[in-house]
């Protein structure tokens, strides 16, 4: 369904109200008797995995799996496999200059990209009281995947055109996959570009947001935000992932958001960042509401946060944690009304 993203971010911001957008699938699984295998396979199984937690949980938007193995995959990456773990690429692909400059790119709907396109459109055309967010790897984090994050880290040092060559085809790939989802009436996508957080602000912008601003000038428009995650100690590189373009970045648990939002400007939202393993899968209800409150208390003065969680919630998440998250935010809305 299409809609007014630019609008829908600004409703945000104007509320009085916080708004909280955890990026949860997995969680859904119990709900409707499936297996990590089955959603990661069938688009269908996925769809009726976020068609039950948008039942139950007032979330600002649905969102797809944040698979980040999907896109190593369509490049011809070896994947491992299991019912109920997330699924998580096996070796390298790229040794040296000859495999860089062979390297296909692949067209969109090959692997498992096809199972996510169709995710992202069922969701897209039945869940209509929010957006859909389509979800892909970032450029940086897919060629650490592709060449062996060691080794990436090594080869920007030493043989950067290397790192270049493999990103531009990297990147060449993402803009049509994010065109794809775009294609089937997904609202937005979130990029999940959690390496680059390993990397200085100026490696930063070399080798990561300057292939993401690409992404985001391809795609981006009134119909369809781009909302940036990195989950790494990005307190330095909040400005490298502004010059994206991304109207949304979202941050991991790594950071504390005092330290974030003073320098994100009011044209951009900032989501985060409840720890996921920490507290979403192993934590208490307690506790949840406590991260929660205090997490709201301190973003109080930004109208620009949404709540969040600092990353994919992982399968096995007990939901009544994630109704604590909500009870959480719904006490504390309730209590600043109209301040």
């Amino acid at each position: 369904m299409k809609r007014n993203m630019y609008q829908w971010l600004e409703e945000l911001t104007r509320s009085n109200r916080k708004a909280a957008l955890p990026i949860m699938t997995y969680p859904g699984l119990n709900m409707i008797n499936k297996t990590v295998m089955d959603v990661i396979t069938n688009g269908q199984s996925q769809y009726l995995c976020i068609e039950a937690l948008a039942q139950k949980f007032p979330a600002a938007a649905t969102a797809v799996i944040m698979d980040l193995s999907v896109e190593a995959e369509a490049f011809g990456s070896k994947i491992k496999y299991s019912e109920n773990e997330v699924p998580t690429v096996i070796g390298k692909i790229i040794a040296g200059t000859d495999d860089a400059e062979k390297l296909k790119v692949p067209d969109v709907g090959e692997g498992r990209t096809t199972v996510y396109l169709n995710a992202a459109r069922l969701a897209a055309e039945n869940i209509k009281d929010r957006p859909t967010f389509a979800g892909h790897i970032g450029p940086f984090s897919l060629a650490g995947r592709l060449m062996d994050m060691t080794e990436i880290m090594i080869a920007m040092m030493e043989e950067p055109e290397i790192v270049h060559l493999v990103l531009e085809k990297c990147t060449t790939f993402l803009i049509e996959y994010s065109k794809a989802f775009k294609a089937v009436g997904a609202n937005g996508v979130i990029i999940a570009e959690p390496a680059a957080g390993l990397l200085s602000p100026e490696k930063c912008d070399g080798f990561s947001s300057k292939y993401v601003k690409r992404i985001v000038e391809a795609v981006q428009d009134q119909e369809y935000v781009v909302i940036l995650h990195n989950c790494g100690k990005t307190v330095k590189q909040v400005d490298t992932m502004i010059s994206t373009g991304a109207k949304g970045l979202h941050f991991g648990n790594a950071v504390n958001m005092t330290d974030i939002l003073p320098q994100v400007p009011d044209d951009r939202v900032a989501f985060g960042n409840i720890d996921p393993s920490g507290v979403f899968l192993n934590g208490t209800a307690e506790e949840m509401k406590t991260k929660v409150d205090t997490l709201l208390n301190a973003m109080n003065s930004y109208k620009n946060f949404v709540l969040s969680s600092g990353c994919d919630i992982p399968p096995g998440t007990p939901l009544d944690n994630i109704d604590a998250f909500f009870q959480a935010l719904s006490n504390y809305n309730a209590l600043h009304q109209g301040n």
